[in-house]
């Protein structure tokens, strides 16, 4: 059913279009025009502006007839840098980067192939349910495009998101919660030289906070990490104030909690020691979520793969997407692989076939809803 040369010019169209995160207008635009032109009624959300971007979510309904349940399609338009100007390069079954950028199959091959599936259903007239379709703007600055998504107009209860990794049939049915963690560590500055003990060096405090916790993978589960260090002016002056940003992830929530308050933990306790004071914040910035195999969207979705001759196989992810945030807002949810590898790198490369593949089983999941 699909049109392989379609669905690669599609892709490749889309990768084109500049779409950093909170510039997504141009991208938003041509995708606007895409769904209208496939019948679906289009509107743009507010979410741009609650965040400072250019552009809002784009949500397209297609309505359906008989009793076959609504359900939403989701892909997110923004894409990590160096994604500018990319130039895709086809070689045979393989689309990569040009060498210079990402190649934006993270999320480009998701948003060509809900495109496609929709092309399927108007062309071959099949029956269906309600279909909506949200493309997010933001999602690789936080998901904040989900976040801020006006589901006001939305009816469906089940989420299909294309944005995975990896060949077709892999399903995403579990990912992790996340918290940030931000610690402002205030010193007192001195000359390094002169009178050092005068002065209170907040590098020290941040040292001797981070050199006591448990990072990288703490269990199966659960994983920490300190990412970005800054501070101090100079190397005669004892620095005054160091600002340090974690954070931590687990699959249950009760053991990102304890993490969380052990790395704080520490940041109190150096500071204590060191007479500096420590600032502490901390954000819960997704929540986890688990659907269970047994699931009806699971069943759907293994059903839908069977019809395609594609085994499916349901994981968990140590990474966050939007489908953290459908699930959080009450949409049950789950992330299908695309058949892109390396993403975020310039090494980026997607495999046409398997793309091919996500997009029958997305067909065949609108016909058995």
């Amino acid at each position: 059913m699909v049109n392989k040369e379609r669905l690669v010019q599609t892709f490749l169209e889309i990768v084109r279009v500049n779409s950093q995160t909170k510039k997504e207008r141009a991208l938003a635009d041509y995708l606007k025009t895409k769904l209208q032109e496939l019948g679906l009624t289009v509107t743009e959300d507010g979410a741009g502006e609650a965040i400072g971007g250019n552009a809002g979510n784009v949500i397209g309904i297609l309505e359906g007839a008989g009793d076959k349940k609504a359900l939403l399609f989701s892909a997110h338009m923004d894409r990590v840098a160096p994604g500018e100007n990319i130039k895709a390069v086809v070689e045979g079954d393989i689309i990569r980067s040009g060498g210079d950028t990402i190649l934006g199959s993270d999320d480009g091959a998701g948003l060509a192939g809900i495109l496609e599936m929709l092309q399927i259903v108007r062309e071959k007239r099949l029956p269906h349910g309600r279909i909506e379709v949200v493309f997010t703007i933001a999602e690789e600055g936080g998901l904040n495009g989900a976040k801020y998504l006006d589901t006001g107009q939305l009816e469906a209860k089940h989420a299909i998101i294309l944005d995975s990794t990896g060949k077709a049939g892999t399903v995403i049915n579990r990912a992790p919660a996340q918290d940030e963690i931000i610690a402002k560590i205030k010193g007192r500055a001195a000359h390094a030289g002169v009178e050092p003990e005068k002065g209170i060096n907040a590098i020290l405090v941040a040292a001797k906070a981070i050199s006591r916790m448990r990072l990288g993978r703490i269990d199966a589960e659960t994983t920490a990490n300190i990412g970005i260090i800054t501070g101090g002016m100079a190397t005669n002056i004892v620095p005054d104030y160091v600002e340090v940003r974690g954070e931590a992830r687990s699959l249950a929530e009760e053991k990102l909690a304890g993490v969380t308050e052990a790395m704080a933990g520490e940041f109190r306790a150096a500071a204590e020691e060191e007479k500096a004071q420590v600032d502490l914040i901390v954000n819960r910035l997704y929540p986890a979520f688990h659907l269970p195999e047994d699931h009806e969207l699971l069943q759907l979705v293994r059903k839908a793969g069977e019809d395609c001759g594609i085994p499916v196989t349901f994981m968990p992810t140590g990474g966050g997407s939007d489908a953290n945030i459908f699930n959080g807002k009450g949409i049950a949810a789950v992330n299908l692989a695309v058949g892109n590898e390396e993403v975020h790198t310039v090494n980026e490369y997607l495999v046409i076939p398997e793309l091919i593949k996500t997009v029958e089983m997305a067909v065949k999941i609108v016909e058995s809803a």
